[in-house]
């Protein structure tokens, strides 16, 4: 990291932009202003060696990295950008999971979870990366408990600032969501996927993602939004991308 006193100070900001974006949470500032100030400008440690070699690639993966969740016929496609550190994503998901989970099982949309690491340095041991790469274990042994995995996991999210959730713990919540497989406690504690993740990670800064959650339908952003009172998200955005998107 540069030293020069005339460039701002990416870990200041990173810590100024935390505590802000909970201020936010916590007195309803809009939400997309929030998710803005999640992921971007708080001094990233995305994970890349520099090297075209990204190590192994996971088999679920689709080209851009995401995990698919639904029916191949679906109607439309929401592409959900998420980082596991994340407090905003996780209250996202909170909020959205009921129409998520609808929107796969009646077909009316598959779901593609991105998850990134943008926020390592929001840990002591890289939780973003470590969680990300977790997501792919399970998701390589199938994705019909995908869902609730993610639910669990935004549920046990550990604070900022900390040590992130240990690889036992990582393990334990595959298991409770029903991944017995012997291979995804392996592949968590090898990190097998971590410069998958990088890659992925920086491709997605590359295309323009500039906060985490970001969503699309479709290809096309959505522009999330509180309810009235300020409690959480609004779902009517993105149930009204999806309805329109499924009737094209």
């Amino acid at each position: 990291m540069s030293k020069n006193p005339g460039r701002p100070n990416p870990l200041v900001a990173g810590a100024r932009a935390d505590r802000n974006r909970k201020i936010a949470i916590q007195v309803g500032v809009a939400a997309v202003l929030v998710a803005l100030v999640a992921a971007i400008g708080i001094g990233l440690a995305v994970r890349n060696s520099g090297s075209d070699d990204v190590g192994a690639i996971p088999a679920v993966a689709t080209d851009n990295g995401a995990i698919r969740v639904g029916q191949p016929d679906a109607k439309a496609t929401v592409r959900i950008v998420a980082d596991m550190q994340c407090p905003v994503c996780a209250q996202f998901e909170t909020d959205h999971a009921e129409l998520l989970s609808k929107s796969v099982t009646d077909g009316t949309a598959a779901i593609e979870y991105n998850i990134v690491a943008y926020l390592d340095k929001m840990s002591s041991t890289e939780y973003s990366t470590r969680a990300a790469n977790a997501s792919y274990c399970v998701a390589d042994t199938g994705t019909d408990r995908y869902q609730d995995w993610l639910k669990l996991m935004f549920q046990q999210q550990p604070p900022e600032g900390g040590a992130g959730l240990t690889d036992e713990q990582l393990i334990a919540i595959a298991q409770q969501a029903g991944y017995t497989d012997p291979a995804i406690a392996e592949c968590i504690t090898d990190r097998r996927y971590d410069g998958f993740v990088g890659a992925k990670s920086q491709e997605s800064l590359d295309e323009g993602i500039d906060g985490t959650p970001t969503v699309f339908v479709d290809g096309e952003k959505v522009d999330l939004a509180l309810k009235q009172d300020r409690t959480g998200f609004d779902t009517a955005p993105l149930t009204a991308a999806i309805q329109a998107a499924a009737g094209r």
